[in-house]
């Protein structure tokens, strides 16, 4: 990975592109990923394997209204090359979510609009928590249950960090090695309003040491902060994925990976990689004023290809 060992030249780099710029190896904590940092973290598939070998995902999203989320977070989560995904939903979302996408199951919730019952972990290898789930009292208790009962690689997304924004004591309760992904203004609840977008990335350092996480902090030039104080930039992306639904696909896409046994840093890095580049694609096959969220799930597998 490129290293980047000056300041300044950070401040100016988390809002352009890093491609093309030389940057000697400093031994410092920021990073520049690039294409051949990801190809050896992608295995090749055994050809005996069967759909067990790739694991099994729980998928805890959607509320009325916001099935969309839900959806496309289990499409890129299959996409991704997730064995098996169970999607946890409301009653409301289980005749769209089997229409939808009928790879996925469902475990319907007790309440119609929401989230409210107890979600069983076990029998699951990575766990995903909060596209679309609202910001409702019940939903809280959900997520702070599914939290302290967590022994599996985690990500926490959308509404659950919202949720958890409105009570920062529940941040004690977010397991070791979990994988954050708030967008700014998720980031802002989070850790308070920052000054400029140099400021926030110290904040997202800080806070993926404190918690012992991994926080992505999404935006132009995504940065994955580790708890070892060290950011990595993702050189993949384009202004066009600035649209509804994009991170709910990201969280579909690392919890796939999760689900095949990538450790919690290597699913974090390709996870934002492999998002970046799959939007470039269909980008290029269409325009970055066109693309949707389904664009880039269509665009995973020749994204993998690349």
């Amino acid at each position: 990975m490129k290293t980047i060992d000056d300041s300044q030249m950070l401040t100016k780099l988390i809002n352009m592109d890093l491609s093309g710029i030389n940057i000697e190896r400093a031994g410092v904590s920021y990073f520049s990923v690039e294409t051949e940092d990801i190809m050896p973290l992608i295995p090749i598939r055994d050809p005996f394997a069967h759909k067990g070998n790739f694991g099994h995902a729980l998928l805890v999203a959607g509320s009325r209204g916001k099935m969309g989320a839900a959806v496309l977070s289990a499409k890129a989560c299959l996409r991704t090359g997730a064995g098996l995904l169970t999607v946890h939903i409301p009653a409301c979302g289980e005749t769209i979510m089997q229409t939808a996408f009928p790879e996925a199951m469902t475990a319907t919730d007790g309440k119609n609009d929401y989230i409210a019952k107890f979600v069983s972990i076990d029998g699951y290898d990575a766990i995903a928590i909060g596209p679309g789930i609202g910001l409702q009292k019940q939903t809280a208790a959900v997520l702070y249950d599914l939290l302290k009962n967590s022994h599996k690689p985690t990500v926490i997304d959308a509404d659950a960090l919202n949720l958890l924004a409105k009570d920062k004591t529940s941040l004690r309760l977010i397991p070791p090695n979990s994988i954050l992904t708030p967008h700014p203004k998720e980031f802002d609840r989070l850790a308070g309003v920052s000054a400029n977008s140099y400021e926030r990335l110290q904040k997202a350092i800080q806070l993926a040491e404190n918690l012992n996480v991994y926080l992505i902090l999404k935006g132009g030039r995504t940065a994955i902060c580790t708890p070892q104080k060290q950011c990595y930039f993702n050189s993949t992306g384009n202004p066009g994925m600035a649209t509804a639904g994009s991170g709910d696909v990201l969280t579909g896409i690392i919890l796939g990976l999760l689900a095949q046994s990538y450790a919690p840093f290597d699913a974090a890095i390709a996870g934002v990689f492999l998002h970046g580049r799959a939007g470039d694609i269909a980008a290029d096959k269409c325009s970055e004023e066109s693309i949707i969220a389904s664009d880039v799930i269509d665009h995973l597998g020749t994204a993998f290809k690349f």
